[in-house]
């Protein structure tokens, strides 16, 4: 599926925050098709310590607003300290399933985020109620089985859908959206490096100087329909 040559308008945006982001080009790309900018109002559901909430804060401005959502007040508390210089975040303890913001949004995102959750379905549709009427839903997840370490497969025990990026095109229709583009992107490298460093964050098990491809991260477009609450 195509964007319409309006929604497609490329912003160029640049995503300072992500710079050292092992997966800051699927996010950037999916801003640039939707030319997010100043004055948008933005939800980041499952925001960890916050730096897409920030980044996202300095695309759109002191006239925008952020949204950084997560379950667990710890995280809150970093995104706070995060976004200390920028007033237009605020973070809030909020389970994902339970979204409810006080305004409809322009934008509502997830990254890694519904490998997690009980019903992913669920919670897109919850943020599919968050925006307004023709407003925009993002969500970036992994097919983590296909990432692999010198050429074996990675596996992620502790998530409930650990593959759950195969599934997300069709999970955004089942959610009641309209599906308007869809990819998938995966890092990749061998020995020391930014992809080394992260995989090792995320296992405490240092690659070495296997070469590495990480989880494909699939990456959906979705607009609520014009006519929806």
């Amino acid at each position: 599926m195509t964007l319409t040559p309006q929604e497609a308008t490329v912003a160029s945006v640049d995503v300072p925050m992500l710079r050292n982001d092992v997966y800051r080009r699927p996010l950037a790309t999916a801003l640039d098709r939707l030319a997010v900018g100043s004055g948008w109002r933005v939800v980041d559901v499952g925001a960890g310590a916050g730096d897409v909430a920030v980044a996202l804060a300095e695309i759109v401005g002191r006239a925008g607003r952020v949204y950084a959502v997560d379950s667990d007040p710890v995280a809150r508390d970093e995104t706070a300290r995060a976004a200390a210089a920028h007033s237009q975040v605020l973070a809030i303890t909020q389970r994902a399933e339970d979204l409810r913001l006080p305004e409809p949004l322009d934008l509502a995102f997830c990254r890694f985020l519904l490998l997690h959750v009980i019903d992913p379905v669920a919670v897109l549709a919850r943020m599919a109620d968050a925006v307004r009427p023709a407003g925009w839903v993002v969500a970036q997840e992994p097919i983590t089985s296909a990432g692999r370490v010198g050429g074996r497969p990675l596996s992620m025990p502790d998530a409930r859908h650990p593959d759950v990026g195969a599934l997300l095109p069709a999970l955004v229709r089942e959610a009641g959206l309209v599906l308007e583009d869809a990819w998938a992107e995966a890092p990749a490298g061998s020995g020391p490096g930014p992809v080394a460093s992260y995989l090792e964050d995320l296992t405490g098990v240092s690659p070495g100087d296997d070469p590495i491809v990480l989880p494909p991260l699939v990456t959906v477009l979705a607009r609520k329909g014009d006519g929806e609450r």
